[in-house]
Order: C-alpha cells, then structure tokens, then sequence
C-alpha cells in the first residue's frame, strides 16, 4: 500500500546527488509500474482482501500459472465485458495462496484480491496477456469526522438490507461478525458483495479512486435496495394477515 504516494514523494522531496537520485528513481519506478500478467475474466471484478477461487484449464493460463508461481505468485484480474468484448481498464492483482495441480495438468487455486491497477499497456498477447501496468490508491477528500459518519450510515444501511432479506426469505440474517470497520475496507468489502448482475455497478466502484465517493455510491445503491425490501416486506405481511384472517373466519353450516 501507499507505493504511488513513494513514488510521487520520492522524486519531489529527494536531495541526493544526481547518480544517487537517478537509482532511487528507477527502484520508484519498477514499484509504482510493473509488468504484470492478466487474466480476464467475464464479468468477475476482484476487489482487495476478496478471496477468488479459480480452475486453470486452458494451455495458456497452465503457462501463466507456472510463469508466476516461479515468481511473485501474482497476476491481474480484470473484468471482460462479454457484451462489448472488451477488458476493463482497471483490474485487481491476485495472489496465489495456495495451488493444487492435478495430474492432467490441470490446477485449482485460491487467490487474494491486492492491490488495484490501471493497465497502461499490452506488451504482450501470447502466449497469455501481459500488460504494463501502474498501482491505484485512494485518495481521502472528506475530514475524518465525515467518513466516520458515513461508514456508520453505510453500515446501518446494510444492516437493513440484510435484515429485510433474511425476513423476506424466512431465513433470519445478521452481519458478519468480521465486516471491516475501516472505511476504505468496508468499501471495498461492500463491492464484492453486492447481488445478482452487477458486474457493471462493481467495475464502477472498482475504478473509483475516493474512498468517500465509494462509499457514498454504495449507501445510494443500499438505500434503493432497502426501500425496495421494505415495499415488498410490507406485501407480504399484508398477504399474510389476509390469508390468517380467512383461515380463521368460522363457516356457516347448514341446518
């Protein structure tokens, strides 16, 4: 974390003789862009600190695997947009945690969302994608007293959301007992777990580099979400007493 803010620190601040600052600059460089493998994926956008479990299949993501697992064990994820047929611009590296290959060659691995990046470049496309790319950071615009209060409205309002889908399935909910607190965490945590086909809302919050404007995105779409919950929670309670209402009216008989 913080590898953009070196690099910007780095050249502006240092005082070093000029063979000196030259060095330091190159190691800034090689931290803030790197070549990194990519692997696209349709409509799958990793987030930081998310746990993606993946089957490695094709040839060339075989060779992708070997290739990083003799190095960093990292790649990229980037979202493949099977509509436009085009990969996102930002994507999330993944680090492999642990690798079981199977005897066809096959392999199954878990990896762990790190840090996000922009791609600058393809340098390569075979035998699998490698692109030049550089590492995102947010940025903090609001006072901290500010993102305290809304990482609690944001908070509450998935509180709400949870509780209202666990009433309308019969099936009590809660949150989990390790939801980050921290604002930028809680963000990132909330993205990876929104419902149904959302690729399109993920990849934006994915891109935003404010860890308020995230978050305020977030309590937007938790909010319609909420008060359409609460609509259809409302229906079915009413349903419910209407149907408990003529259960219990007594028929007449017949004398």
């Amino acid at each position: 974390d913080g590898i953009g803010d070196i690099g910007v620190t780095g050249v502006q601040t240092c005082a070093l003789p000029i063979s000196l600052g030259i060095q330091r600059f190159r190691r800034v460089v090689e931290l803030a862009v790197r070549e990194l493998p990519l692997f696209p994926l349709p409509d799958v956008v990793l987030f930081p600190q998310e746990v993606l479990p993946l089957h490695i299949f094709e040839a060339r993501y075989r060779m992708m695997l070997r290739t990083v697992m003799a190095e960093d064990r990292r790649f990229g994820v980037v979202r493949w947009d099977p509509q436009t047929r085009r990969m996102a611009d930002v994507g999330c590296c993944a680090e492999i945690l642990h690798c079981q290959t199977q005897e066809d060659d096959r392999s199954n691995i878990v990896t762990l969302g790190q840090q996000r990046f922009r791609v600058l470049d393809i340098v390569r496309e075979a035998p699998f994608r490698v692109a030049m790319v550089s590492w995102l950071e947010d940025e903090v615009s609001d006072s901290h007293q500010d993102l305290e209060a809304l990482t609690r409205e944001v908070t509450a309002a998935l509180k709400d959301v949870v509780e209202l889908t666990g009433k309308l399935i019969g099936k009590p909910s809660a949150l989990p007992s390790d939801l980050p607190d921290l604002p930028r965490e809680l963000s990132f945590w909330i993205g990876a777990h929104l419902g149904g086909p959302v690729a399109d809302h993920q990849q934006a919050l994915l891109e935003i580099t404010d860890t308020g404007e995230r978050l305020r995105r977030e309590l937007d779409l938790l909010d319609q979400t909420r008060r359409q919950l609460a609509a259809r929670t409302v229906l079915q309670d009413t349903f419910r007493d209407r149907d408990g209402d003529d259960n219990s009216t007594p028929h007449g008989t017949d004398g």
